[in-house]
């Protein structure tokens, strides 16, 4: 091996560590979000009763300058959960078809395609679920329909995908 041969070996090297966290990080997350749409799809109830009582807001402090937020029409609740559903299922497919990218070494479009993704799970999980469930809807404050720890679990695990994503590789700089 020569020397000039080295630094194209190493970035080969920096390329290949980069773009299997890339391949691992999206595809976790693509698993983790196409269980969760399996599940409020096959167990449609057990979810929606989350929603429903979360826009319902029927157990947070009852202040009635929050209360007036709640929505209780059990139509415009499940016209909410169907849309998450929808989108949970829409971020799955981009993220699996950007960690076949990945794999396929297609680093291009893997890194558009699970971009998309990821910011379809950080739009979900922190706006959807941390800003407006937690804060608009008071989650927060109950006990019983608390889901703003898990959301900012999700939401950060996918800001760090998100920026592993697009480490540019030594060859790049």
């Amino acid at each position: 091996m020569t020397d000039s041969a080295a630094p194209a070996d190493s970035a080969r090297t920096a390329r290949s560590g980069l773009g299997l966290a890339a391949t691992v990080l999206t595809g976790v997350l693509a698993l983790y979000i196409a269980l969760v749409a399996v599940g409020n799809i096959t167990d449609f109830g057990t979810n929606q009763q989350y929603v429903r009582h979360v826009l319902a807001m029927d157990t947070t402090f009852k202040d009635d300058h929050l209360m007036w937020r709640a929505i209780t029409s059990t139509a415009l609740q499940d016209t909410a959960y169907v849309a998450i559903i929808a989108w949970e299922t829409a971020a799955a497919a981009v993220l699996v078809w950007g960690t076949w990218l990945w794999a396929r070494r297609d680093n291009a479009r893997a890194r558009r395609f699970s971009t998309y993704g990821l910011l379809m799970l950080i739009l979900l999980f922190g706006a959807g679920f941390i800003a407006i469930g937690g804060e608009w809807f008071a989650m927060w404050q109950s006990k019983t329909w608390n889901g703003v720890d898990a959301a900012t679990r999700v939401f950060l695990l996918s800001g760090v995908a998100l920026i592993i994503n697009h480490l540019p590789a030594r060859d790049e700089r």
